[in-house]
C-alpha cells in the first residue's frame, strides 16, 4: 500500500492532523484527495443510518458513486488514512480467516468514530446553511403582533403568571428569530440572483415577475404590520422601566429557579441581561430612533431597491436578446478585434482609435522649455519614450502636486447657519404636530365633516388619504392603516351614496362621501408616557 504509484502516499496531512488532535478529524478536507474521502465518509453515514455498523473495503468501493468509481486500491488507502486522522477506526477482519496465512495479512474492517461522525455533523450542517433558501414571512409578522398582544395583556394583570409568561416570551423570540434570519438569506440570495442573472436568462426572466409580485407583497405587510408592531413596542415601554420589564425578570427568574444554590444569584443576573438584550433586539428591529433606523426600515428600502434592480436586469437582457448592443457587448467585440489583430502596430493604432489616448502635453513647464518647443517643436503624435525629456517643476516631480504655498483659508463659522436650521426644524415639527391635532377626529365623521383645512393639513390629509386608499382591496368597505412614522391612523369605511366636499384654500376636493377616523398616535403616546 506504500508503492510509488500511490497517489496518497506524499500528500500533505495538513495543519490540523499536525496541530491539535482534536481537530485531526477535520484533516482531510485540505488535502489533495478530499473530494474522495468527503465520498467514503458519505458511504459509512449512509451505512449507519441503515444500522450498519462495519464496512470492508470492498463495500466502501460498491457504496460509491458507480461514475466516476475511483479504483479500489485507492479507496483502501482513503479508509487507511482516514483511520489514521481518526475519522474511521479499524479493526483486524477475522470473520474470512480459514487458513494460517490469512492471520498474516492485512485484513480490516471500518466503522465510524465518535469524532469522525461529529465532524460530518458539521459539515452537514455547514452544507445546509450555506444552501439554504431565506424566505420573507408575512404570517410571522402577524404571529408577533398576536403575541406582543398577548404580552400587553399579561403586562395589564396585577400578577401575572410567570409560567405563561415566560412561554409567551419564547414563543415570540423564536418566531422573531427566525424571521430576522429569513429575512437576511433571502436577501442575500436575491441580490445573488440579481448578480448571477446571466447564468439562465429563460430561468431568470420566468421567475422575475412571481419575485416582484412577492417582494410588493411584502412591503405592504410590512408597512402594515411593522406600524403595529411598533405601537405595541412602544406601549409595552423599555425593558428597565417599562410595563414588560417585570414580565422579562420573571421569565430570567424561571429560567435561574433550577441553578445551584451557590449560583442562583449569577444565574439569575445571566438570565436578566439575556433577556433585556433580546427585548432591546426586538425594539431596535421595529422602532426607530434619531440617528438610527431600525431594521424594518431598511429591510424595506432595501426590498424596494431590489426592485427596480430586478426590473433594470430585465431590461438590459430584453436588449441583449432584442440584438441591441450595450458596453459589454462592445467590449468583448474589441478584444475580439485586438486577438485578431495582425501584429502590435496594428494594435496601437486599434487603441488609440478606441480609447482616444495620446500623449499628454499639458505639464506646467518653464518658459526656457516653451522657448525651446516652438523653436523644435515635437508633434503630439509623438511617442513619449522617443519624445525628448520635459523640465517640469522640482516641487511636482519630488510630490506629485504643484500647489504654492499661501495664507490658509480662514474656517468659516457656520453657528448662525446651524441655529438655522435647527429653528427651521422645529418650526416644521410645530406645524406638522399642528396638522395632527387638526386631522384628529376623535371618532368616525363624514368626509365632508372635516370643514375646511390649511395647506399643511391638507398635504398630510392626502398622504393619509393615499395610504387608506392603496391598502384597499377589492370586496371590502373598511380599511385601517398607519403611517410608516407610527404617528398617524386612518380608518376608511365606504358609504356608497352623497359626495363628500374639503375646501381649502387653493380650491375644492371632491369625491365619493365616507367614513373616515384619524387618530393622533404621536399624542397617544405622550400622554401615556406622561401618565407612567
Amino acid at each position: 500500500m506504500t508503492s510509488t504509484d500511490d497517489p496518497h502516499a506524499n500528500q500533505p496531512v495538513g495543519d490540523a492532523a499536525r496541530g491539535n488532535d482534536s481537530y485531526q478529524p477535520f484533516a482531510h478536507l485540505t488535502t489533495e484527495h478530499s473530494a474522495l474521502y468527503r465520498q467514503v465518509m458519505g458511504v459509512f453515514v449512509r451505512a449507519k443510518q441503515e444500522f450498519t455498523v462495519h464496512l470492508r473495503p470492498e463495500d466502501v468501493h460498491l457504496g460509491l458513486p458507480a461514475e466516476g468509481r475511483p479504483q479500489a486500491e485507492s479507496v483502501a488507502v482513503a479508509l487507511e488514512r482516514l483511520a489514521k486522522w481518526g475519522n474511521l477506526r479499524a479493526d483486524p477482519d477475522t470473520g474470512r480467516v480459514t487458513a494460517l496465512e490469512d492471520f498474516y495479512r492485512s485484513r480490516y474492517i471500518y466503522q465510524l468514530t465518535r469524532a469522525g461522525e461529529a465532524a460530518e455533523e458539521a459539515l452537514a450542517a455547514y452544507d445546509e446553511a450555506l444552501g439554504r433558501r431565506g424566505e420573507l414571512q408575512a404570517v410571522a409578522l402577524a404571529d408577533i403582533a398576536v403575541q406582543l398582544r398577548a404580552l400587553l395583556a399579561l403586562a395589564g394583570q396585577p400578577e401575572p403568571d410567570p409560567a405563561v409568561a415566560h412561554l409567551a416570551l419564547l414563543a415570540l423570540v423564536d418566531r422573531f428569530s427566525g424571521l430576522a434570519e429569513n429575512a437576511r438569506a433571502f436577501m442575500s440570495s436575491l441580490q445573488r440572483t440579481v448578480d448571477l442573472h446571466d447564468a439562465d436568462v429563460e430561468v431568470f426572466l420566468a421567475y422575475k415577475q412571481r419575485l416582484i409580485e412577492y417582494l410588493e407583497r411584502f412591503i405592504e405587510d410590512l408597512v402594515t404590520r411593522g406600524a403595529e408592531i411598533a405601537v405595541l413596542l412602544e406601549s409595552l415601554g423599555a425593558p428597565h422601566d417599562g410595563p414588560v420589564g417585570a414580565l422579562l425578570r420573571s421569565a430570567a427568574a424561571r429560567e435561574a429557579s433550577d441553578a445551584a444554590p451557590d449560583a442562583a444569584a449569577e444565574a439569575l443576573a445571566a438570565a436578566e441581561r439575556r433577556w433585556y438584550g433580546r427585548w432591546e433586539g426586538l425594539r431596535a428591529w421595529f422602532v426607530s430612533v434619531p440617528g438610527r433606523s431600525s431594521q424594518a426600515k431598511l429591510l424595506r428600502s432595501a426590498a424596494r431597491q431590489s426592485i427596480p434592480q430586478l426590473l433594470s436586469v430585465v431590461q438590459a437582457l430584453n436588449e441583449r436578446r432584442a440584438g441591441r448592443s450595450d458596453r459589454s457587448a462592445d467590449f468583448r467585440e474589441l478584444a475580439h478585434w485586438f486577438a485578431e489583430a495582425p501584429d502590435d502596430q496594428a494594435r496601437h493604432r486599434l487603441w488609440r482609435s478606441a480609447f482616444g489616448l495620446y500623449s499628454a502635453r499639458h505639464l506646467t513647464i518653464d518658459q526656457e522649455a516653451l522657448a525651446e518647443r516652438e523653436t523644435d517643436p515635437v508633434p503630439a503624435s509623438a511617442s513619449w519614450y522617443d519624445a525628448p525629456g520635459v523640465r517640469i517643476s522640482p516641487q511636482l516631480r519630488r510630490t506629485g502636486s504643484y500647489e504654492r504655498r499661501g495664507r490658509v483659508r480662514a474656517v468659516q463659522d457656520r453657528s448662525e447657519a446651524k441655529v438655522h436650521l435647527a429653528d427651521l426644524a422645529r418650526k416644521q415639527a410645530e406645524q406638522t404636530a399642528t396638522a395632527r391635532a387638526r386631522l384628529a377626529t376623535g371618532g368616525e365623521v363624514r368626509l365632508s365633516g372635516l370643514g375646511e383645512l390649511d395647506p399643511a393639513a391638507f398635504r398630510l390629509f392626502l398622504r393619509l388619504l393615499g395610504d387608506a386608499l392603496s391598502a384597499w382591496r377589492p370586496g371590502t368597505d373598511t380599511v385601517a392603516v398607519t403611517t410608516n412614522d407610527g404617528t398617524m391612523e386612518i380608518r376608511l369605511t365606504r358609504l356608497g351614496e352623497g359626495t363628500a366636499e374639503i375646501r381649502t384654500l387653493d380650491g375644492v376636493l371632491r369625491g365619493p362621501e365616507h367614513l373616515v377616523e384619524i387618530t393622533d398616535l404621536a399624542a397617544e403616546y405622550e400622554s401615556a408616557g406622561s401618565v407612567r
